[in-house]
């Protein structure tokens, strides 16, 4: 990227088996393309201990650990709040949890749902760690639930609601992360148009959300969304960088990498 500002995936499940191949490559070309850090979300308890084991081996990543809101097992939810609290020196992130209604559609299962959301959201503010949100569906119900709850530090990944859902959200200082998809989405292009830059920023969501919804996708990536949200808001890759970036840290804190950009 033409700038100094190293940008941060925001939201990438590098932990995934399709990157088990070539993953050092694929970190690799993320650097090259501008990253600085990927945070490495998850969706249980394996996924959160590979997403450790990786950062020790790949100086770019940066672990999260949480539980995918479709796990509707308050045992699974227990251990997953237990590791969390076990880790936090390890952790930039709770993530990926939310709400999913999309998949569960039941009234007592999206009420399990809210449920555990909320030892999450308790957990967060416990530990003061960021909230990496999943909200497909239920956009203004996890907004609403996070904000009834105090919740302080948020992410909303992916975000699929109307941009009316999402302002509420912005004005509490949460932020929106934008995946490459946006090329080829009317929905996220409206909430870029919506939303001011201060709270926007940038993720892959890979190896899902690509610019082609039919190749894997890649932190290096995270370019293609630069690119989308400086023409949808009129404003030069560099500007939608330095915000980004500065709403990343704002979030995140400093994710400086830790001993230069190796993908040993």
């Amino acid at each position: 990227m033409m700038s100094n500002h190293k940008i941060v995936d925001t939201h990438a499940h590098i932990c995934d088996p399709l990157f088990d191949a070539d993953r050092a490559e694929v970190l690799r070309r993320a650097a090259a393309a501008g990253v600085s850090a990927v945070i490495a979300v998850g969706e249980n308890i394996s996924d959160a201990r590979k997403n450790i084991e990786l950062a020790e081996a790949h100086s770019i990543l940066r672990p999260a650990a949480g539980l995918y809101p479709t796990t509707l097992d308050p045992a699974q939810a227990d251990e997953m709040l237990a590791f969390i609290r076990s880790e936090r020196s390890k952790l930039v992130a709770i993530g990926e949890v939310g709400l999913d209604f999309w998949i569960v559609k039941e009234d007592a299962g999206k009420e399990i749902q809210r449920d555990i959301f909320k030892g999450f959201i308790a957990l967060s503010k416990e530990l003061d760690l960021p909230l990496n949100v999943h909200s497909r569906s239920a956009g203004r119900h996890a907004v609403a639930l996070l904000l009834e709850s105090g919740a302080a530090r948020v992410q909303m990944h992916a975000f699929d609601g109307k941009a009316s859902a999402a302002l509420p959200a912005a004005e509490a200082g949460y932020f929106f992360s934008i995946p490459p998809s946006v090329v080829r989405s009317r929905q996220k292009q409206k909430l870029v148009k919506n939303l001011p830059l201060s709270s926007i920023l940038v993720e892959t969501d890979s190896p899902v959300l690509g610019p082609d919804p039919n190749e894997r996708n890649e932190p290096a990536n995270i370019k293609v969304s630069v690119k989308a949200i400086a023409e949808l808001k009129n404003v030069s890759e560099e500007q939608v960088i330095e915000a980004v970036t500065t709403n990343t840290a704002r979030l995140y804190g400093d994710l400086e990498f830790r001993g230069g950009m190796d993908s040993h």
